[in-house]
């Protein structure tokens, strides 16, 4: 298979860094949008055809093989069928942003505590969507965090955008921060972000080169922080899907695909390249 068109000389350098030296390269990646097509209902996600296959190939080469999403650890893993999934089996998922970490050589989750706002928030929730006049928006509670998805109300972007004002002022008295992403806004604790699950992710193996593949705003907070690592040394590449539409990140991105299958094409060529150096 044919590299895929890299539009930057930074991501050129970062694929031919992975290629180059795959022991020494991490391959990660969101879930939602990027490896699992956006559906309605989240509780449905599901691998794309393949995924799980390219990434299982690319563990047999890389240093490490990594999931980063917002959703619970075990959530993901559960949907993605990682655990179950032959070659995957030093996979590590960091949910909740960096929160959570399953190892898959253990099984094991280990979770750092969660702030007392959040609990206070999930009483607080019923109330306020209800003043809002949109008491049908669907909330997912993460545990740890509280996502607000407007897609399945007659209108998504009118009801996203009602919300914003008054889930920014709960945050605020909570001590949250809130997260805006694709038709959802989330309340999730400071400091807690996939910049900062990357930058650990980079650390604890010494990686001296990553691919990150992301969709949507929830992203750009890795693809900041890997931006940032760039200047000390890390060779990169960033990888988007126009899943959500996230303009920004998209701009941002090295290599730009339409949606999961186009991720799949990426993550294949660049088993090939490895295979064949």
């Amino acid at each position: 298979m044919s590299t895929p068109v890299i539009e930057t000389d930074a991501g050129r350098a970062g694929w031919e860094a992975i290629v180059a030296d795959p022991a020494t390269a991490v391959i990660s990646s969101d879930f939602d949008g990027v490896l699992s097509p956006l559906v309605e209902d989240p509780a449905r996600s599901r691998p794309v055809e393949g995924a799980l296959d390219a990434l299982a190939r690319l563990a047999r080469s890389v240093g490490q093989v990594a999931i980063v999403t917002g959703r619970p650890a075990l959530v993901a893993t559960e949907l993605s069928g990682v655990s179950a999934h032959p070659g995957l089996g030093q996979l590590v998922v960091l949910g909740h942003y960096g929160l959570e970490r399953w190892d898959a050589a253990t099984g094991k989750v280990t979770t750092a505590p969660v702030p007392p706002g959040v609990a206070t928030a999930r009483s607080r929730l019923p109330g306020l969507l209800t003043e809002a006049g949109v008491p049908d928006a669907f909330v997912e509670d993460k545990d740890s965090s509280l996502a607000v998805h407007t897609r399945r109300l007659d209108d998504p972007t009118g009801a996203f955008e009602l919300l914003r004002g008054p889930l920014t002022a709960l945050a605020e008295e909570t001590e949250l921060r809130l997260e805006p992403g694709n038709l959802v806004l989330e309340l999730r604790p400071r400091g807690i972000d996939k910049g900062v699950a990357i930058r650990s992710l980079i650390e604890s193996t010494g990686a001296r080169s990553i691919l990150y593949a992301g969709d949507d705003l929830g992203d750009l907070a890795a693809y900041r922080a890997i931006s940032e690592e760039r200047e000390h040394g890390l060779a990169a590449v960033l990888l988007a899907t126009r899943s959500s539409n996230a303009t920004e990140l998209i701009e941002a991105a090295d290599i730009v695909v339409d949606d999961p299958s186009g991720v799949v094409t990426v993550l294949t060529a660049l088993s090939d390249a490895i295979s064949a150096r």
